[in-house]
C-alpha cells in the first residue's frame, strides 16, 4: 500500500508538468491548426539556455547557486521568449496563411536549428545543476517506509497549477479569451467582425511560448539537466498528450494529459520500464484513432 501512495506521490509532478505543456499547445494550436513541434523544442530550449548561463555565473563569474540560478533563468527567459516571437511572426504565421502544411516541416526545421544551437554553444557537454531544495516532506509513514516528495516537485507543482488556472481564467473571462474562441472557430469571420486575427494569432504564439519556458525553466530546475534531444522527444509526445482531452479546450487537454501522466508513472512502477515509451505512444496512437473526427481541418 505504502509503495503504491508513493507512487502516486510520483505521480503528480509529472502529470502537472504534462497538463501545463498540453495546455500552452492547445493555446497555439487554436491558431495554427496544425501539428507544431516546436513547442517542444522551445520547451528543450529554455532548459537547456537554463543550464548553460547558469553555469556560466556558477563557474566563470564565481556566483552563489541562487544567484547563478537567477541569472540562468532571467537569460533562458529571454532568449527563449524572443525566439518562440520571431519564430510565430517571421515563420509560423506566414505559412500558416499560405500555405498550412508547409508548417509541419518548418517546425522540424526549427527544432534542429534550436537543438543544434544549444549543443554547440555547450560543446555538447552535458550540464548538470547541483541538487537544491531537495528536503523530503513527508506525508504518510508505515514504520520504516515514507511517503514523501520534496521541497522543488511541490513547487514546480503548485507554480504550474498556478499557470494554468490563470490562463484558464484569462481564456474564459476576459476579453481576449473571447477574441481567441472566435479567431479558433473561424478565423476570417472574425476578422469580418472587425477583429485582428493576426494579432490574436503573435498573442496566443507568444502565451504558448511563454507556457513553454516557465516549464522548461521549471522542470529542469528539478531533474537537474536537459537533453539535447529532449526537443524532438517532448515536441512529439506533447503534440499526442494534447490530443487526449482534445485540442478545442486547453483545460481539457490538460486534464487528459495529466491522466497519461499518472498512467505513465504507474508504468514505469510496476512494468518493464524499456518498454514505457513504446506503450505510452502506442496507446496515445490508438486513442487518437478511436476519438477521430470524419472532418477536414481548415
Amino acid at each position: 500500500m505504502a509503495y503504491l501512495l508513493q507512487q502516486l506521490a510520483n505521480a503528480i509532478p509529472l502529470a502537472a508538468l504534462y497538463a501545463t505543456l498540453a495546455f500552452g499547445y492547445a493555446i497555439a494550436f487554436g491558431v495554427t491548426r496544425r501539428a507544431d513541434i516546436t513547442y517542444g523544442a522551445l520547451f528543450a530550449f529554455s532548459g537547456q539556455m537554463l543550464l548553460l548561463f547558469t553555469d556560466l555565473g556558477y563557474s566563470r563569474l564565481i556566483l552563489v547557486l541562487p544567484a547563478a540560478l537567477a541569472l540562468g533563468a532571467a537569460i533562458s527567459f529571454l532568449y527563449t521568449m524572443g525566439v518562440g516571437l520571431f519564430v510565430g511572426r517571421s515563420i509560423i504565421l506566414p505559412l500558416v496563411r499560405k500555405s498550412p502544411n508547409t508548417v509541419i516541416v518548418a517546425a522540424l526545421g526549427v527544432m534542429i536549428v534550436l537543438m543544434e544551437t544549444a549543443r554547440l554553444a555547450s560543446d555538447t557537454r552535458t550540464i548538470w545543476l547541483p541538487p537544491f531544495l531537495n528536503t523530503p516532506i513527508v506525508f504518510w509513514s508505515d514504520g520504516t517506509f515514507k511517503v514523501t516528495l520534496t521541497e522543488i516537485q511541490l513547487i514546480n507543482v503548485g507554480l504550474m497549477v498556478v499557470i494554468v488556472l490563470i490562463g484558464a481564467a484569462i481564456l474564459r473571462y476576459t476579453s481576449w479569451g473571447r477574441i481567441w474562441r472566435a479567431v479558433t472557430d473561424d478565423a476570417l469571420a472574425a476578422e469580418l467582425c472587425g477583429t485582428s486575427a493576426r494579432r490574436v494569432f503573435l498573442m496566443a504564439y507568444g502565451a504558448s511560448a511563454l507556457v513553454a519556458t516557465l516549464c522548461g525553466i521549471l522542470s529542469t530546475s528539478y531533474y537537474g539537466t536537459m537533453d539535447f534531444g529532449a526537443g524532438l522527444m517532448f515536441g512529439l509526445k506533447v503534440l499526442l498528450i494534447a490530443a487526449v482531452g482534445g485540442y478545442s479546450d486547453p483545460l481539457k487537454s490538460a486534464g487528459g494529459a495529466a491522466v497519461l501522466g499518472v498512467i505513465e508513472t504507474m508504468w514505469s512502477a510496476y512494468g518493464p520500464i524499456v518498454w514505457r515509451d513504446m506503450v505510452i505512444f502506442t496507446l496515445l496512437v490508438f486513442l487518437l484513432v478511436l476519438s477521430r473526427r470524419e472532418r477536414a481541418i481548415p
